[in-house]
């Protein structure tokens, strides 16, 4: 393959952290693991994102840096412990192995793009995704342990920011660029991969992401996400995807494909009040299992 042809097969696979490759966010992991409720650590992240106070997604930094009872309690070992006790999806060695090996010519590089502390996903994702791929919110520290200041949030548009300086420093074009998330934390980055023709994956159907993201996977397993990329960027029929997953010692026992149009309807004379959040289910639900089983 001639230079002119690797850089047109080249793509960026950057993914968000939190309830992406995980089932739980960092942040409720860290208070149970220093004493603060879960309940208490959910008031205080919603109050802030009602008032808007920090950008989506970063409200876990805020607290680490402003909130008596989390400065008083957390420290850089406790990041790490995190890290250590938080449960993965499955799979994700094994979509890193195949993404860095390359498909059918396509060659990825892939990252971790995430609000959550640097050091717990550096902990997490030990062994798996080398430490320079990975972009968390990065804080100083003093002597104690203790949090002194924030040097970097991948939070909102921030994450756009790190996407960019990746796109420079790989040669990639901006409609090789494939992002997957699951919240309200990646709707900037999403936004920004749609408008420059990349390929956005939502993995929850929460509608924040799934109404804007190309794609909407549900699975437990992290290699579900190879799916869309298979179909939309390598452009494999179904049967060629499902045998690729076998030579790859998983099937794919279910795959379902819904598309539900939610409605709430109201006589138009009476004064509206809120509408109840109902996600818009769309997408692909993928049950993925080794093929010993």
């Amino acid at each position: 393959m001639g230079m002119g042809d690797n850089a047109l097969r080249r793509y960026i696979f950057a993914s968000d952290f939190d309830q992406t490759l995980t089932f739980n966010d960092s942040g409720y992991v860290l208070a149970e693991l220093v004493g603060i409720s879960t309940d208490e650590f959910e008031r205080k992240a919603k109050g802030m994102a009602r008032i808007n106070l920090v950008q989506q997604g970063a409200e876990l930094a805020y607290l680490l840096l402003h909130d008596p009872e989390f400065k008083a309690k957390v420290r850089k070992e406790h990041l790490y412990e995190v890290g250590k006790r938080i449960r993965l999806k499955d799979n994700i060695p094994l979509l890193y192995q195949i993404l860095e090996s390359g498909i059918d010519g396509h060659v990825f590089e892939f990252f971790v793009l995430s609000a959550a502390p640097v050091e717990v996903i550096h902990s997490a994702l030990e062994d798996i995704v080398p430490k320079d791929h990975i972009f968390g919110t990065e804080f100083l520290y003093k002597p104690t342990g203790e949090i002194d200041t924030i040097v970097r949030a991948t939070a909102g548009y921030g994450k756009v920011a790190v996407l960019n300086q990746l796109l420079e420093e790989h040669v990639a074009g901006p409609d090789h660029v494939i992002y997957t998330g699951d919240g309200s934390s990646d709707i900037h980055v999403m936004l920004h991969v749609n408008a420059r023709d990349g390929l956005t994956i939502a993995v929850s159907e929460s509608p924040h992401v799934s109404q804007i993201a190309k794609r909407t996977v549900l699975s437990t397993s992290a290699l579900a996400v190879l799916a869309p990329i298979l179909e939309e960027v390598a452009g494999w029929e179904r049967f060629r995807i499902r045998g690729f997953f076998e030579a790859n010692g998983m099937l794919i026992q279910e795959w379902e494909r819904v598309r539900t149009d939610w409605l709430t309807v109201r006589p138009a004379t009476i004064e509206p009040e809120e509408a109840p959040s109902v996600p818009a289910e769309r997408g692909d639900k993928v049950h993925i299992v080794p093929s010993g089983t």
